[in-house]
């Protein structure tokens, strides 16, 4: 049903009106607020009144991504979603089980009358992927549960208690230019991952912009100059593909070819184990003007000179990433090239601290800069009766121990528990992998066992 009806961030309306309908021919009387987030409750069943309440949570919309040359429309095509052996995943574009699983979840629960709970309360949250707009947005008040459980979670058997604040850094250079001399040349930077700039980026997977401008760097000795670059699609995905157009004097073009095959090998060498399938690609194209040489050392420069990648790993959790940065889009249009950064850690100070060292190398660079979008993290609590309960439905109704751990992720648990302080919170979810990237899947006996592990949980409250 979902992959039917278009939710690309900001164009979520079609699938708001089908939650809208769904629920309301289930005889339930959901609320619309002026954000698009929508709250419904379901009464308890016989026996369960006195139990504490719970408020679902998913949020509705999906990151539109694409492999290159896709004529997909987020906005109006709906997602050609089939099964590849023991996952369902989409034909070239994200799936949107990031968050539709969640949404799925909630969706059904409310539609089975046979399900022992307590009261229940939905929240399912709009814009939640460029800053959380629909849980920042979110009035204090509205719900009578106490504890809440988010569905955004995407690991086998594994309870995220924590989760990375994030804040946005939009940068924007000027740039002039001048007439192009020489042959011109498209370049594209593909095969690479991607992926999530939270769950992903401490992997060590290629960043495509970082790669092209490591490139053009070298490639200015040989009097190598720009022309456009369009390099990533959002600020919290991994950037998979980069393309340019750059002009290349007559008589350097036999060492540009040379240059690329040398760069083309060491690129593959160092990225080997983790992107088999990196392409450098380079072809004829056409280019009248050129960025001035001045701004294009400077656009290098900061690109170059800005952080990319983990910044500090956790103490308090082995293996997990506290702070980093993601530089997802690079991009120019009309004379501006516009840098977007999403910057993510569990420890605020950090991630404003990082956000300063942003900042000082968009001055040294004389270039424009703009943090906005800013979220808290969620702090792990030990003492959590959530967290105790769904322990114990792991261990007793299927003989194992989940993994526990926080994310480098955003989930509105944080910008939610701010709001509702005494929500005791958690996230739960089946397994998902490459989100945020074409590659996108969603294990589907892990669905099975995340609607198992779901029942339960409602079942015991007290």
């Amino acid at each position: 049903m979902l992959c039917n009806v278009p939710r690309p961030t900001f164009h979520e309306e079609k699938a708001q009106d089908l939650m809208m309908k769904f629920f309301q021919d289930l005889g339930y009387s959901p609320v619309k607020d002026e954000l698009g987030n929508i709250m419904v409750s379901k009464p308890a069943t016989a026996g369960k009144e006195n139990s504490k309440g719970i408020i679902l949570q998913a949020h509705l919309d999906m990151v539109p991504s694409a492999n290159a040359g896709s004529t997909h429309n987020f906005e109006t095509d709906p997602i050609k979603a089939y099964i590849d052996g023991e996952w369902v995943t989409a034909d070239g574009t994200t799936l949107g089980a990031d968050n539709g699983m969640g949404v799925a979840a909630i969706m059904t629960i409310f539609q089975d009358k046979n399900l022992v709970h307590g009261p229940l309360e939905a929240l399912i949250t709009a814009t939640e992927e460029v800053g959380m707009i629909g849980a920042n947005g979110l009035k204090p008040n509205l719900f009578k549960g106490s504890i809440l459980l988010n569905l955004d979670a995407a690991g086998k058997d594994q309870l995220s208690v924590g989760c990375a604040g994030g804040l946005n850094a939009n940068i924007s250079m000027n740039y002039t230019q001048e007439p192009a001399s020489g042959e011109a040349f498209k370049v594209s930077v593909m095969g690479l991952k991607g992926g999530h700039s939270g769950n992903d980026i401490g992997f060590g997977l290629g960043n495509s912009n970082l790669i092209f401008f490591r490139f053009l760097q070298k490639a200015q000795t040989l009097g190598v100059r720009l022309a456009s670059i369009s390099g990533g699609d959002s600020r919290n995905v991994i950037p998979r593909e980069t393309f340019a157009i750059v002009v290349v004097p007559t008589e350097n073009v036999a060492k540009f070819k040379a240059y690329i095959e040398e760069f083309t090998a060491t690129i593959k060498s160092e990225l080997a184990s983790v992107e088999p399938n990196f392409r450098f690609l380079v072809e004829p194209d056409k280019a009248d003007q050129v960025m001035k040489l001045d701004d294009q050392r400077k656009l290098v420069n900061l690109v170059r000179g800005l952080p990319n990648g983990v910044e500090r790993m956790s103490d308090d959790m082995p293996g997990l990433v506290e702070t980093s940065s993601n530089i997802g889009v690079v991009k120019s249009e009309n004379g501006v090239i516009k840098v977007i950064i999403l910057i993510r850690s569990s420890i605020d100070s950090a991630k404003e601290s990082l956000a300063d060292r942003i900042v000082s190398v968009c001055e040294l660079a004389g270039v424009d800069i703009e943090l906005e979008g800013n979220y808290s993290g969620w702090k792990y609590n030990r003492d959590s009766e959530i967290l105790k309960i769904m322990i114990d439905v792991f261990k007793e109704e299927f003989d194992t121990e989940p993994l526990v751990r926080a994310r480098h992720a955003g989930l509105e648990c944080g910008i939610l528990g701010e709001k509702y302080p005494h929500w005791d919170r958690i996230a739960y979810g089946p397994l998902i992998l490459h989100l945020h990237s074409p590659d996108e899947k969603v294990n589907i006996a892990s669905v099975g066992r995340f609607w198992e592990v779901l029942v339960a949980t409602l079942a015991r409250m007290k």
